[in-house]
């Protein structure tokens, strides 16, 4: 019987349900066993780190604006909506797929929410019927690729193609609503009061607290060797010092008037909410545990009795629902919504969550991944606008980060295979 079948029938918690990095011990042997990781081709996401130090250095040496306070912010409201995208991505990638209608069923689906809401619909209701959209969507992609078995570039292209067409017949040629509605404006110029950022702190503290604890709970009851507990204590240390310096950084005053603008944006606490949750499903459920078995061997995965088209109809789902909301936040940002939201930004969001370190081929990446792969992606965008560089610039500089990136993953797949393909 396979250990897959076995973790079907046994009640959790089981081994397998557990998050362990496959190396249990002190600090030394953590480390010893990421190092192992990495020269066997695992490297996650520390080309992204590596890289954002990079350009985080080059930049503030080439921009006096580069590490300001107000250019900070506005960084993090940038990234947002990219960051968003990339994790509704990693759902798709990990399967070894890829949805390339995200962005324009985003688009679609701001498209539906303002110009029922112009009718007179209640917002909340007309927002519903957006994220409805994006529900189906991803639906039918997951039956055409699960169900019917059509690739799902072929299908994602098609509705990318057609989805162009459907926001102009909604929105009208060069139509261009704006949104009225003040609660979703403040998604993306809005700031949490000084004092709620440090709230903000504490609960992502208790939160990160909780969760280690609870895992290291769950592995003492199964019987599995835990990780040092100076190893939990260094991650809470490490969150509390790096947030306590961007909570600090952004409660400065960033105005340009007498009017004061301070405090943590709005969408940071939405985003890590996104984040956390997501992240929880991916590691600590069955669900999280299919998704990885299915991309590193479907065939093996539904011999072991996954139900593989299931689990590749939610994935879809997932990606489609949580593009649409990436799109709000996008419209939330300018204020506005036209026939042209979502064309553009989906490549980057696959180039977001490669360079993070999720891997085209499947199986492997995580949402944090994509989410500091979104923000190389973001400071890049940021940056070269700062040194006031033409568009082009940006769109070689990421394509050229993205063919890097894809490479670093093709040839660490091939050496943790063993050998070079000939």
């Amino acid at each position: 019987m396979s250990n897959a079948t076995r973790t079907e029938a046994a009640p959790d918690p089981v081994a397998s349900d557990l998050i362990g990095s496959g190396v249990e011990g002190g600090l030394g042997d953590q480390v010893r066993g990421w190092w192992q990781r990495v020269r066997g081709g695992d490297m996650g996401a520390l080309p992204a780190v590596g890289g954002l130090a990079v350009l985080g250095i080059l930049f503030s040496i080439l921009s006096p604006f580069f590490l300001t306070e107000r250019n900070f912010a506005n960084l993090l409201n940038q990234a947002a909506t990219l960051v968003v995208l990339a994790m509704a991505l990693v759902f798709v990638l990990l399967l070894g797929e890829i949805d390339l209608s995200a962005g324009v069923t985003g688009g679609v689906g701001m498209a539906l929410f303002v110009v029922l809401a112009a009718q007179g619909i209640p917002w909340p209701l007309a927002l519903l019927i957006g994220f409805g959209f994006g529900f189906l969507t991803g639906a039918l992609i997951g039956f055409f690729v699960a169900r019917v078995g059509i690739p799902s570039f072929v299908v994602t292209l098609g509705l990318f193609l057609g989805y162009q067409g459907l926001a102009l017949v909604i929105i009208g040629p060069g139509g261009l609503f704006r949104i009225e509605v003040p609660e979703i404006v403040a998604l993306q110029n809005s700031n949490l009061p000084v004092w709620g950022g440090w709230v903000l702190l504490a609960v992502m503290l208790a939160i990160s607290a909780a969760t280690s604890f609870w895992d290291r709970a769950r592995r003492t009851r199964a019987g599995v060797p835990n990780r040092a507990i100076s190893l939990v204590w260094i991650k809470l240390a490490t969150i509390a010092v790096l947030g306590g310096a961007v909570v600090y950084v952004l409660n400065q005053n960033r105005g340009q008037s007498v009017v004061e603008v301070a405090g943590v944006p709005v969408v940071v606490p939405v985003v890590l909410a996104i984040l956390w949750i997501g992240t929880f499903v991916l590691d600590r459920t069955k669900f999280g545990r299919y998704i990885y078995a299915i991309g590193g061997n479907a065939e093996a995965a539904r011999r072991s009795g996954i139900k593989v088209r299931w689990i590749k109809w939610w994935a879809f789902v997932i990606g489609s629902s949580l593009a649409v909301f990436s799109a709000l936040l996008s419209v939330a940002r300018v204020g506005s919504v036209d026939a042209t939201v979502g064309r553009d930004i989906v490549l980057s969001g696959v180039a977001a969550a490669v360079v993070g370190g999720v891997s085209l081929f499947g199986g492997r990446g995580r949402l944090i991944h994509a989410a500091i792969g979104a923000v190389v992606v973001a400071v890049i965008t940021n940056g070269l606008g700062l040194l006031n560089l033409p568009a082009g610039i940006n769109l070689l500089v990421t394509g050229g980060v993205l063919i890097l990136a894809a490479t670093v993953d093709a040839v660490s797949r091939l050496r943790a295979g063993g050998g070079m393909r000939v």
